[in-house]
């Protein structure tokens, strides 16, 4: 079977499976890859949103390789393009769901879908992020969400997640349209999230800002 297909993710009841073959296919991604250091906070990349994705070529494919190495250096579950400096909406996950389950996969140009008030319900755990070492803090999101994009290929795909995975989906996405997780924050919380990550070492490499 060509690398292609190997790839090709099945898509059923109109969402992606992304829990097959979770092992093999970060490994692949990842060894074609190169990890690049990390943006953070403050870096202009990180507070626009980012061009769509037109070209689903090569250079795509290799962006998409070295942000699963660089996800897997920085011990993180997931990674928005931004985050390593590059303009375009694209994010890669590597993630459990609240059940042990592990979700691996590519979204290009998400859209979360907003849920019904009825469907809505709010999960008050901690989060943290790449671009804000060292911190975390609670954050309310809804503990289910729904995105909707483009596979690797171009392809239209679904993604669906609960819990852990959920608030992912979420706060990669935001990534694109511009937002951290501390922008969601009160300013009391944010300005302790910014003292967190001041006063603590990044545990991998990061891109200091000018």
């Amino acid at each position: 079977m060509s690398q292609q297909e190997t790839d090709q993710q099945v898509v059923n009841d109109g969402f992606v499976v992304d829990t097959e073959d979770c092992e093999a296919r970060e490994l692949a991604y990842r060894e074609r890859g190169t990890a690049r250091p990390i943006t953070v906070v403050g870096n202009p990349v990180l507070h626009k949103e980012c061009k769509d994705v037109t070209a689903f070529d090569g250079e795509l494919a290799q962006l998409i390789d070295d942000m699963f190495a660089s996800q897997r250096a920085a011990e993180g579950v997931g990674l928005a393009a931004n985050q390593i400096g590059v303009d375009l909406k694209v994010f890669v996950y590597d993630c459990m769901d609240d059940e042990g389950v592990r979700h691996v996969g590519v979204v290009c140009n998400p859209v979360l879908q907003e849920l019904p008030a009825d469907r809505r319900v709010l999960d008050e755990s901690n989060e943290g992020c790449l671009s804000v070492p060292t911190a975390y803090a609670e954050l309310a999101r809804p503990d289910y969400a729904e995105v909707s994009g483009q596979d690797a290929e171009g392809n239209p795909i679904r993604v669906r997640g609960t819990g852990y995975f959920a608030r992912c989906l979420q706060h990669e996405t935001d990534h694109l349209y511009g937002y951290l997780y501390i922008d969601r924050l009160s300013k009391r919380d944010r300005k302790d999230a910014l003292r967190q990550m001041e006063e603590n070492t990044p545990r991998y490499p990061v891109v200091p800002n000018a």
